[in-house]
């Protein structure tokens, strides 16, 4: 009787360290719990708006080419229920392609206000364009049970903010502190090859007409260029982050360098011949010594390509360098 009060006693024994452990491997590693208390709630700030979710999200539109990358590159694929804005896009890097691949099209262009709504998201990762004046309400999405966070980062700082902020959204706060690492040593590394040069004086053209579209002193492409070792010739208009800029004004500057965005159409080839038979563009020594550098629309935008775009940056600025 005695022995089978003892094998009984060892059965209990063993079921009790059975469920303890159990219950430890439930607990993700406190590095990956992100801004969560007990009742699981969220709260991060995005410029200003406070965002709280009592859960990460499930359903996630990406509205923007740079945001959907992002969140691949984060592995946070399976979440992504559709995204936009592929008309800014040459596609993503080759190492994401095959999960690119798996996210539907919610919009080849801007996403519809329609369309939105009717997906089934409850979480948006949208580029600023995509929202205000004649884009999506802030406000409205809320009442449908969506919550946006924009994506409008303008520095580094701000960038990485946002991406600590989604690893903290999704639980996976090491992943997004180990990608902004490996940005941060490869932008340093590209740093310090080019100190002590000469900075290149660009002109960005996005697009030609009346004059040139090009990038403001506030916007995130001037702070690529910068990093790469340039200098955005017109980094002093500082009021607007896209403006246009006459042709006098160019010719006044003279830039060493015109860095062409490629994105949908026309095609890279084509403005190059725009440039070359503009009668005041052509009149550019960068232009007849065919100094031309091209960058995806997508690349020179706030979200995961920061390092690759100012090392390709610096390839083309001081080309002797990485030879």
């Amino acid at each position: 009787m005695k022995k089978v009060h003892r094998i009984l006693l060892l059965c209990l024994l063993i079921i009790a360290s059975l469920l303890t452990g159990c219950n430890s491997s439930d607990n993700p590693p406190a590095s990956e719990k992100g801004n969560q208390t007990n009742d699981k709630t969220i709260t991060v700030d995005n410029y200003g708006r406070k965002i709280t979710l009592k859960e990460h999200p499930q359903k996630v539109l990406t509205l923007g080419p740079n945001c959907t990358e992002l969140f691949v590159a984060l592995g946070l694929t399976d979440y992504v229920i559709g995204n936009s804005l592929n008309n800014h896009s040459r596609g993503p890097l080759p190492e994401y392609s095959e999960a690119f691949k798996k996210i539907p099209e919610l919009n080849y262009g801007p996403a519809t206000r329609e369309s939105v709504i009717s997906s089934g998201a409850d979480f948006i990762y949208g580029i600023d364009w995509q929202f205000g004046g004649d884009g999506l309400d802030i406000k409205e999405l809320e009442d449908f049970g969506i919550t946006a966070y924009i994506n409008r980062a303008t520095t580094l700082e701000e960038i990485y903010k946002e991406i600590e902020d989604i690893g903290k959204i999704f639980n996976i706060e090491t992943t997004a502190e180990n990608f902004i690492a490996d940005q941060k040593a490869r932008i340093n590394a590209v740093q310090k090859k080019v100190a002590g040069q000469v900075p290149v004086r660009v002109l960005i053209y996005d697009s030609g007409g009346e004059g040139v579209f090009t990038a403001g002193g506030n916007n995130f492409e001037t702070l690529l260029i910068e990093l790469a070792g340039g200098k955005n010739i017109f980094e002093d208009i500082t009021d607007k982050q896209w403006t246009t800029v006459s042709y006098e004004e160019i010719l006044a500057r003279q830039p060493d360098i015109i860095l062409i965005h490629d994105y949908d159409s026309p095609s890279l080839e084509q403005k190059i011949n725009e440039i070359k038979n503009d009668p005041a563009l052509s009149q550019l020594d960068c232009v007849q010594n065919e100094r031309f550098a091209s960058i995806t629309l997508e690349s020179v935008l706030p979200g995961n390509r920061m390092a690759y775009t100012v090392e390709n940056l610096a390839k083309a600025f001081y080309p002797k360098l990485f030879e």
